[in-house]
């Protein structure tokens, strides 16, 4: 098992563990026990997870003697609102959940996103640890304390930063994973290449295959390069008032386009439709040469992923969702732009009008 260390202000109780292997779960129990930072435990989880993993889980820590409950919730981007908040936080007083007690989210992104934000703010702040299961939280979400909710206005609207006590990565969560899912994850590990890591974008080229086959020792490579990616940057900007923002490569328009869909396309889908809308928009502003915009359209297509926005979602529709954008600084919308593989930039706001012509240039024909 590797582990990473995340350092945060040099404030040893912000600092905690990402820990990677396969096979893992028997020791992430172990280690959960050990460290003993609360006197009760409640898993929270999702349908989907519930029954392959939660209810083993669950099972396995009560043998060893540990005060442990679990709540299920339904799966999905639809149910990540204030009411789900409400009703786990409700849930959680029902059972006698105190300030001596922590969470444990076992889920994917939508999962930790939620109970990291009901753990921020219940009796003012109770423990948590992320244990990611699919492949997109495993390399993003589950990592840097950004918790969040949805709104009907757009996403992420509600949320803290909130940091969890510990990061357990068990590869073989993604033997069960979905193909879709998987490919959820590909688009942020795209990210990490094009924004920070150009051996691991070659890498990524060269080996579509391999990877999509879901061959351990790659993954392991490129979901341990993506997570030391994302730990260095948030030691540096933990609160995303700086470098941290180049993680929002693709999420500008991405997310427009996801709440714009009703979350009927994917998180990791409109991602990687707002990174090459991202690219297209740093070549016709003159930073990005056209063969790097090629490289990233072609890789994120050769993973199976889409480049295209579909025709049926309202251009108006998406710029409106762009100005509500929790990012946005008075009316300015400030993206994460490339001068080059590797070389991410904040500007200053891009004229609408190009932003515009890029939506429309990307529509399905």
């Amino acid at each position: 098992m590797n582990k990473i260390k995340v350092n945060l202000d040099k404030k040893i109780s912000a600092s905690y563990e990402i820990c990677i292997g396969q096979n893992i779960i028997d020791r992430i129990e172990m280690i959960i026990a050990k460290n003993n930072c609360a006197s009760r435990y409640v898993i929270v989880t999702d349908s989907n997870v519930s029954t392959p993993h939660g209810e083993k889980f669950l099972t396995t820590l009560k043998a060893m003697d540990i005060d442990v409950d679990m709540i299920e919730l339904p799966d999905g981007e639809a149910s990540k609102n204030i009411d789900t908040v409400l009703n786990i936080a409700k849930k959680l007083i029902k059972m006698g959940v105190d300030r001596k007690s922590a969470l444990i989210a076992l889920g994917g992104g939508v999962v930790g996103d939620m109970v990291g934000f009901v753990a921020s703010i219940y009796m003012r702040g109770i423990p948590y640890y992320q244990i990611p299961t699919t492949l997109l939280a495993q390399v993003d979400s589950s990592i840097g304390g950004k918790t969040a909710i949805d709104l009907p206005e757009g996403k992420n609207l509600l949320g803290t930063f909130y940091q969890p006590k510990g990061v357990f990565i068990d590869l073989s969560f993604l033997n069960t994973l979905p193909s879709r899912e998987f490919k959820n994850g590909m688009a942020e590990i795209i990210k990490y290449g094009i924004i920070d890591d150009t051996d691991l974008f070659s890498l990524l080229e060269s080996e579509v295959k391999a990877i999509s086959d879901r061959d351990m020792a790659l993954l392991l490579t490129i979901i341990e390069k993506s997570c030391r990616i994302k730990k260095r940057i948030i030691e540096i900007d933990e609160k995303e008032t700086g470098l941290r923002r180049i993680l929002n490569f693709g999420h500008t328009i991405g997310h427009a386009i996801e709440a714009q869909s009703d979350y009927s396309i994917s998180h990791g889908d409109a991602i990687s439709i707002g990174m090459v809308a991202s690219a297209k928009i740093s070549e016709k502003l003159k930073y990005l040469p056209s063969k790097d915009r090629q490289r990233i359209e072609s890789l994120i297509r050769a993973f199976g992923l889409p480049h295209r926005i579909p025709m049926s979602l309202s251009t108006e529709g998406i710029l409106s969702r762009l100005k509500a954008d929790k990012k946005k600084e008075d009316n300015i919308i400030k993206f994460v732009l490339l001068k080059k593989l590797g070389m991410p930039f904040i500007n200053g706001g891009v004229p609408e009008e190009i932003i515009q012509e890029t939506i429309v240039e990307l529509k399905d024909r």
